[in-house]
């Protein structure tokens, strides 16, 4: 929307460095704990404190005494299955943990987290030798199974694995092209990386903020916004700002009747809706036209299905706006973001509460 405007690379190799160990890190929906470990290991130095809740949503403070709270939040946890029946010849069937797409599953390699450990097992697939082609049945949850090299279900057990356990894809993180970053769970770890880098360039830039600022790591999204939910409750923001990815509609199959017309390498995507409100977002805007920060619109429906929703309809209403990352391949194990937009995304957030006043009022009618 706006002209280009040379910046230097903000992220360090160390940052870089994180992104790929926390990426490659298994932070399943409900079992988000050892992500989180990292994820408050990197910020803890440019903050002032930090906690957590019952169901793992973490949360680091800059200013906590202040009564004006603003917060900056991602969401921490990834698809992921859990092991629903083992055959007697030690085969799996699984249920979804979060949107998990059957489709790509087919010869994947994954990992079943238990008690013991990992145990590695693998999607088996019949071989095109012995498909009927005619007849040829597509990826579903009543024909994908998991192959952990066991003949029995005895042996299964065995290795510690029993109704329950999670299971996690295997890929890691990747660069394309020097141009995007690439792996699993990029929805919405990086959307973490992002706001610890704000908390990081804030530091270095010696900010002084008038208000408390939140940043909040919070779990359970794939399955409906549950950790945003209880962390507003507990933490009562007056404003909240939301990162999330979103979906690029310039590959082959996708449809911008349906999704927009949005492209990765052309900036943050800014979200028009009933949940996000106008008097923030055209702070945001423009925030974004004042530093030369190309943006992108979207307009979304009832609902944004982002923690967007979570945090606008809480505590009587808080003020909320989505900046969201263009995504290419959501749900499968090769998401891809372009490096300039993740820059980008850094920078509309660092620069939108530097124009945040204390005790700012978004209302409309006053």
């Amino acid at each position: 929307m706006s002209g280009n405007k040379k910046e230097k690379p903000i992220l360090s190799p160390s940052a870089i460095s994180f992104l790929e160990k926390y990426i490659n890190n298994s932070s399943p929906t409900g079992f988000e704990t050892e992500g989180q470990k990292l994820w408050l290991n990197y910020i803890r130095p440019y903050v002032d404190e930090h906690f957590t809740d019952t169901y793992g949503t973490a949360v680091a403070v800059i200013n906590p005494k202040a009564e004006y709270k603003v917060v900056l939040e991602a969401h921490a946890d990834e698809i992921s299955w859990f092991v629903h029946y083992i055959t007697k010849d030690g085969f799996i069937y699984l249920r979804r943990n979060g949107g998990s797409d059957h489709m790509i599953a087919p010869s994947k390699r994954v990992n079943i987290h238990t008690d013991k450990g990992i145990v590695k097992a693998i999607f088996g697939w019949p071989a095109i030798h012995v498909r009927d082609a005619a007849k040829e049945e597509a990826p579903s949850l009543k024909n994908i199974f998991l192959d952990c090299g066991c003949s029995s279900d005895k042996e299964v057990k065995e290795l510690g694995i029993h109704v329950g356990c999670v299971v996690t894809y295997e890929d890691e993180f990747m660069v394309l092209n020097n141009s995007y970053y690439v792996g699993r769970a990029l929805d919405n770890r990086v959307g973490g990386f992002m706001i610890a880098e704000v908390a990081r360039l804030l530091k270095e830039q010696k900010v002084k903020l008038p208000f408390g600022l939140y940043f909040v790591n919070s779990v359970q999204e794939e399955v409906g916004l549950r950790g945003a939910e209880m962390i507003t409750q507990r933490i009562k923001p007056n404003v909240a700002l939301i990162t999330d990815v979103t979906h690029d509609t310039q590959s082959p199959m996708m449809s911008k009747v349906q999704s927009g017309d949005l492209s990765c390498g052309q900036g943050p995507v800014l979200t028009y809706g009933p949940a996000v409100q106008n008097n923030l977002l055209k702070l945001i805007i423009d925030t974004a036209k004042k530093n030369k920060i190309d943006f992108q619109r979207a307009a979304a429906s009832r609902a944004t299905g982002t923690d967007t929703d979570a945090f606008a309809y809480s505590n009587g209403g808080v003020a909320s706006a989505l900046i969201s990352l263009p995504l290419r391949y959501m749900h499968t194990t090769v998401e891809a973001v372009h490096k300039k937009d993740v820059e980008s995304v850094i920078r509309l957030m660092l620069e939108t509460l530097k124009n945040i006043k204390n005790n700012q009022d978004f209302r409309y009618i006053k």
